[in-house]
């Protein structure tokens, strides 16, 4: 792989055909993601402001954790779309996402950690699929709703230590 290829992935994409507008589809792909910026941080406001509003201290409390998945959201967006804007302008912006092609200096112990990590994930998952069960009944299923979040959040944080897992095998 040159180094351009390293440092702008796009580099070593063929870009489709320009659509019918002039744009490429990865130009196209950046402005879904900077317009879903846009709606994220819209939603976000909104929840914040009814979530500050309510005196409903439940209420409050789910919509802050509402608030909490927008803002993170925001960022993943954000980051990918500064990404494709500084491929696309052979920039590197501060906020953009790199270092997928620079093999970590502590891969091994990164690697070892990872493997850990995906036990300990897949574990406390098994755990809150106990915790739904046993609390099912209480408070109108609140609890069991809220540990099946806890279960996503799980579930989302094996799909990302896999992927690390696997391109610290590939370095």
């Amino acid at each position: 792989m040159d180094r351009n290829t390293q440092l702008y992935p796009l580099y070593a994409q063929e870009l489709s055909e320009p659509e019918p507008q002039g744009i490429s589809e990865v130009e196209r792909l950046m402005n879904e993601f900077e317009s879903h910026e846009g709606q994220e941080s819209d939603f976000t406001r909104r929840y914040k402001e009814i979530s500050e509003k309510t005196k409903n201290p439940l209420i409050r409390f789910l919509l802050r954790l509402i608030v909490s998945d927008e803002e993170k959201h925001f960022a993943v967006t954000h980051a990918m779309a500064s990404t494709l804007r500084g491929d696309l302008t052979w920039t590197k912006p501060e906020d953009a996402l790199s270092g997928l092609y620079d093999p970590p200096e502590n891969r091994e112990e990164l690697l070892r950690l990872t493997e850990d990590f995906l036990a300990v994930e897949k574990s406390g998952i098994e755990e809150y699929k106990r915790l739904i069960k046993a609390s099912k009944g209480y408070y109108q299923g609140l609890f069991a709703l809220l540990i099946r979040t806890m279960v996503h959040d799980s579930e989302k944080h094996l799909e990302i230590l896999e992927f690390l897992r696997q391109r610290l095998k590939e370095a």
